[in-house]
């Protein structure tokens, strides 16, 4: 077995015979002497053919072609031009003996030139493809943040424990891959979307301390950061409340960035309400590396002579929010048409915008004419500091009315948009933020019904008396939850929450989401029976650690730290998967295709 890799030369190793194997990256001839980068999976270094020293050994050596496998025998001496930008720059191998091990066609995508390829053809050819310096770096680093992970949970007494992959349909959201039985036929395992169930029976058997990296699978339509299979970082314990969940993931992402990264990550991390996230910032995804946070400002618009149609909207319930940006060129006409489009089909019921001079605090654009007098505009920025004037700057105000969430998102998509366009992001910043307090109930326009914002097995603040009240007040939307998402630079990293263990509240909760009793006892009648025999107060979360690796490593897409991952329609083109399976196959299961 190979015991010796390039990044393992050293001053030690001077006038010694080593042996190394790798693959031929480069090679140049200058003056009968041919080098040779050669590279294995800890780096490269200079292989030496000197026709002096052996004219057969440089023939063979001129052979060589990009990416031929070899294994050579020789001495380790210094360079006489060191390379410092590499580990093994000051030291080179004069060779000795040369064996091919294996030749290789010419490549269809490069391996030391980052080349556009299509993402089809990076895919076909993935092992290729995953020699590429940055490709190497991902997969790497997604081993030594696996095992970061795994030794902090191990260390606080935590238990790896696996969690069936064939188990049963249950509505969780996305749309289950099925499995059909041949020894059932007609009945179909589900993979599982996530270890849900199983991780909470686990504390219903009293293992307290549950942690598993494991694949789940859900058939939902394909994103930058979705992949049809994933890897998942599933944590559990019984005994707890929210500080218990949070002081240990803060802990877990501070090593992290500290063994893998060498980065100080300070604790505890940042919280926010889910109402103040969007209303600051219009998402329940914040992204804090930069400010432009909104506003609302209906309260100070009621005092003002405004048009009337707008007071009467703001005491019916809808709202006016602000934002206020530093004016740049790059804000053209067509980028704000671009949003007065956009929130009109959104449902928006007003998008309006007007520039500010910061000299002579004049004003200038569409917002005005919803005033009488523009110095009342001036007055909204400037009581809610929104604007420093002493700057003498010039700045946009941008405006939306209408109901309450329409406004805040469109705002929060215009926010991240401003954060990229006039270049107010440090890339390099890492900012965390938990938020907390979701609501518990959704309308769902895609179903047509109330639906869990999280999950059904998330407990609620409210105790079930208290649920019964607002439920019989239709305040049903107004009941927060005990759940909590961890945000990393506008990204939801995951998501967990405080679970529901007594089987009454259970049962409520899967009755509000209209299940009936039967479709109950046929679906979940397993964990209801389980919550009816001592099951202890518990919690949990999950992270996609795909998607941590991707915003560590500073990547923009999940696929760029999966090995082999699919396409964004779900194709594998490596392997041509999915395939069609024979008529033989079909009737073992008891299938027919339509």
């Amino acid at each position: 077995m190979k015991d010796l890799y390039s990044i393992d030369i050293n001053e030690e190793l001077l006038d010694e015979e080593i042996e190394l194997s790798g693959w031929v990256q480069v090679k140049r001839e200058h003056g009968g002497i041919i080098f040779i980068d050669l590279r294995d999976r800890s780096g490269i270094v200079q292989l030496v053919f000197d026709q002096n020293e052996s004219m057969d050994l440089f023939n063979l050596a001129n052979e060589l072609k990009s990416e031929y496998v070899i294994k050579v025998k020789g001495k380790v001496r210094k360079r006489e031009n060191p390379n410092p930008n590499i580990p093994t720059g000051y030291y080179e191998v004069l060779v000795l003996s040369l064996e091919v091990l294996n030749e290789a066609k010419p490549l269809p995508i490069q391996v030391i030139k980052q080349t556009e390829d299509s993402e089809e053809i990076r895919l076909k050819y993935r092992y290729i493809d995953l020699r590429r310096e940055r490709m190497k770096e991902n997969i790497v680093a997604r081993h030594k943040v696996t095992s970061e992970i795994r030794k902090f949970f191990n260390d606080r007494g935590f238990y790896d424990i696996e969690t069936p992959f064939l188990t049963k349909s249950t509505p969780e959201g996305a749309r289950d891959f099925l499995v059909p039985s041949r020894l059932n036929q007609g009945r179909f395992y589900a993979l599982p979307q996530s270890p849900q169930i199983f991780k909470q029976l686990l504390m219903i058997s009293g293992f307290e301390k549950y942690y598993q990296i494991v694949r789940c699978f859900r058939d939902e339509d394909l994103r930058a950061d979705r992949q049809p299979e994933f890897t998942q970082l599933d944590v559990e314990m019984s005994f707890i409340d929210e500080e218990d969940i949070f002081s240990n993931i803060d802990e877990m992402f501070k090593s992290i960035l500290g063994s893998v990264y060498g980065k100080d990550l300070s604790t505890p991390l940042p919280r926010m309400k889910y109402d103040e996230a969007m209303s600051r910032y219009g998402t329940d995804r914040p992204d804090l590396r930069f400010g432009l946070a909104l506003n609302d400002v209906s309260d100070f618009i009621k005092k003002m002579k405004v048009k009337s149609f707008l007071i009467d909207g703001i005491n019916q319930g809808r709202k006016f929010y602000t934002l206020v940006s530093p004016l740049s060129d790059k804000i053209t006409r067509k980028f704000l048409d671009s949003y007065a489009s956009e929130s009109k089909k959104r449902g928006c019921d007003i998008f309006t915008w007007a520039k500010i001079n910061g000299v002579n605090k004049s004003i200038s654009g569409p917002f005005s004419k919803l005033f009488e007098n523009t110095d009342d505009i001036l007055g909204i920025v400037g009581a809610l500091s929104q604007i420093d004037y002493e700057k003498e700057e010039n700045y946009i105000l941008f405006g939306c009315y209408g109901e309450e969430r329409k406004v805040q998102e469109l705002l929060g998509d215009l926010r991240s948009s401003l954060g990229d366009l006039l270049g107010l992001i440090n890339n390099e910043d890492l900012n965390f933020c938990w938020v907390t307090d979701f609501p518990l109930f959704e309308w769902s326009d895609e179903e047509g019904k109330i639906v869990s914002v999280h999950h059904p097995f998330t407990s609620p603040k409210s105790n079930i008396e208290e649920v019964e009240i607002e439920l019989r007040s239709d305040n049903i939307y107004k009941l927060k939850s005990r759940s909590y998402d961890l945000v990393l630079n506008g990204i939801e990293l995951g998501g967990g929450s405080i679970r529901i263990h007594k089987p009454k509240v259970q049962r409520k909760v899967f009755s509000i989401l209209g299940l009936s009793h039967e479709e109950i006892d046929q679906k979940f009648g397993f964990l209801i029976r389980a919550l009816e025999y001592g099951a202890p107060p518990h919690g949990g979360i999950a992270f996609g650690l795909d998607r941590i690796v991707m915003m560590l490593q500073g990547e923009s897409s999940i696929r760029e730290v999966i090995p082999f991952p699919k396409t964004a329609s779900g194709l594998c083109p490596l392997t041509g998967a999915p395939d069609f399976i024979s008529a033989r196959q079909l009737g073992e299961l008891g299938l027919k295709l339509k």
